[in-house]
């Protein structure tokens, strides 16, 4: 597994304790790197900055999401799925060099790996839709 790969699903397990634990950024980080054991320097900062991204624009990633997601509210999603979500458009919108084809493509594997088969169309569904309304608004 490539450390992009691996940053992203560290990355969602940190939104993912935060989201189901109700903590604080500050909390998880404190809680979540403990007896992790060794993560190579560039995972984990990679992970910290897709987790930062992620939590400093939560109300606007949501609405984004919820935007695209048709007839679907953030709480009635699953967990898992909504931190895959919120992790890539975090990605998409903080780290606009990285393709959105590979951001998406990642997303996927990653809820392949967490989430169940109809997930996967889901999240693409969701991710595609919010990738061509970004790519309109550069224009």
């Amino acid at each position: 597994m490539g450390t992009r790969r691996k940053s992203r699903e560290l990355a969602l397990q940190m939104l993912f304790q935060s989201d189901m634990g109700k903590q604080a950024p500050e909390e998880v980080r404190t809680t979540f790197w403990r007896g992790r054991g060794e993560v190579e320097a560039e995972v984990h900062g990679f992970a910290e900055d897709l987790f930062r991204a992620a939590c400093d624009r939560a109300p606007d990633i949501d609405q984004l999401i919820e935007q695209h997601a048709e007839h679907w509210r953030m709480d009635r999603m699953a967990a898992v799925d909504r931190n895959i979500l919120r992790a890539a458009v975090a990605e998409l919108i903080g780290f606009p060099q990285t393709p959105a084809a590979v951001v998406i493509n990642e997303a996927l594997e990653i809820a392949r790996k967490f989430s169940s088969p109809e997930s996967v169309q889901f999240i693409n569904g969701v991710l595609d839709s919010v990738r061509r309304d970004l790519e309109k608004a550069k224009v």
